[in-house]
């Protein structure tokens, strides 16, 4: 058994098999998920596990050279994007429509859906490298 880091195999193989600039997304319970990308589902219920434990748990083990949100959120839920701010540090940010938001997700590596029911708590987060 793992001493440290994700348990989940699923998402520990996903973040190991991740090289640069590869994105992960990780979902509110609400994301349309193509079934063209490798899908995640943690959700148990409503708020189970929630979407900024995901990310501060991602966080540890997969470098992030940049995150990318879709702008509603800052409207939306600026609570939300206040804390996942605080969490991604001092991770850029981009921005883009909802709709644009939801066409990336097509190219991503895997997408991780949680149990978040808040409005756009939804990230893109594009691999760095520790090197």
């Amino acid at each position: 058994m793992k001493k440290h880091g994700i348990l989940n195999q699923g998402i520990s193989t996903l973040v190991a098999s991740m090289g640069h600039t590869d994105t992960l997304v990780v979902a509110d319970a609400g994301l349309p998920i193509s079934e063209m990308v490798w899908r995640l589902d943690l959700a148990l219920t409503e708020g189970v596990p929630s979407f900024l434990q995901t990310v501060q748990v991602i966080l540890k083990e997969l470098e992030v050279q940049e995150a990318i949100i879709a702008e509603e959120m800052l409207t939306k839920s600026p609570e939300l994007f206040q804390q996942l701010s605080e969490l991604l540090e001092n991770i850029p940010i981009s921005q883009v429509p909802h709709e644009e938001f939801k066409e990336r997700t097509h190219e991503a590596k895997g997408i991780v859906r949680t149990g978040e029911f808040t409005p756009y708590a939804n990230v893109i987060l594009v691999a760095g490298v520790v090197f």
